[in-house]
């Protein structure tokens, strides 16, 4: 007689056992804290039509939260006043029951320097009281850690986007970023290979070393979320961790 034997068919099929992002079931009330859905203000959605249709299937979803983070850098030095005007026009014209509200994803650069010196910025959360920062792939900017104490200074606690994917960073820079005060957002898509095998080999040993903080979609277009929520994780231990910080962003 046959014995079905659940060891061995795990063993035979272990993809059976891996779920795709969406089947996690991570969206269903998920706060996304990294977005460019903001149209026609950088390198992301480009029309108001466009981005409606993004936050429509962002609900069908489940969905409950985005924040919308422009780039304000040297190549896209978007003013606060004109993200503000942009954002409430968005607003006036989204019927839909995901709430949407206004950030940016700051460059490290000498135009974010002006704009901290100013206060001029769009901090993230809703204490108001927290920036979502980023830098060059490749090198860190010049006086990083100075920025990083400035920042601190002026009463915000730094966000930095997807560490993951900076290939100057390695553990020993993760771990020295932590200890200095530094939340990181991981972007989902990093853990089923959208920005390359090194992104998703960091984003799984940050997320195992309970490093993650928040995590966001960092989408620039709808088609490329939506095809590649669909893939398959690639270790079954990250989906429990994934589920966890979905389900409990360190910060509101």
């Amino acid at each position: 007689m046959f014995i079905f034997d659940k060891h061995l068919i795990s063993n035979m099929w272990p993809f059976r056992l891996k779920k795709s992002l969406y089947e996690t079931g991570i969206f269903n009330g998920l706060i996304d804290w990294h977005s460019h859905i903001l149209p026609g203000v950088d390198d992301g959605i480009k029309t108001l039509d466009e981005a409606i249709r993004v936050l429509q299937s962002y609900e069908d979803l489940g969905v409950k939260k985005i924040w919308l983070t422009p780039h304000i850098m040297e190549d896209y030095p978007n003013s606060t006043e004109e993200l503000r005007l942009k954002y409430q026009e968005l607003k006036s014209l989204w019927k839909g029951n995901l709430e949407i509200k206004l950030a940016a994803e700051n460059m490290l650069d000498n135009l974010f320097e002006n704009r901290l010196d100013n206060n001029d910025l769009l901090p993230i959360g809703d204490d108001g009281n927290h920036l979502l920062i980023e830098t060059s792939y490749y090198t860190p900017p010049f006086g990083m850690d100075e920025m990083l104490e400035k920042i601190k200074h002026k009463g915000y606690f730094p966000i930095l986007a997807h560490p993951e994917r900076y290939r100057y960073m390695d553990k020993k820079d993760y771990i020295k970023l932590k200890e200095d005060g530094l939340l990181f957002q991981l972007n989902f898509l990093s853990l089923v290979g959208g920005y390359g095998e090194t992104a998703r080999d960091k984003a799984e040993w940050l997320l195992k070393e309970d490093m993650i903080d928040l995590i966001g979609s960092d989408v620039h277009k709808l088609e490329s979320v939506m095809s590649q929520i669909k893939i398959a994780l690639k270790r079954k231990e990250v989906e429990k961790l994934l589920i966890d910080l979905a389900s409990r962003p360190k910060i509101v």
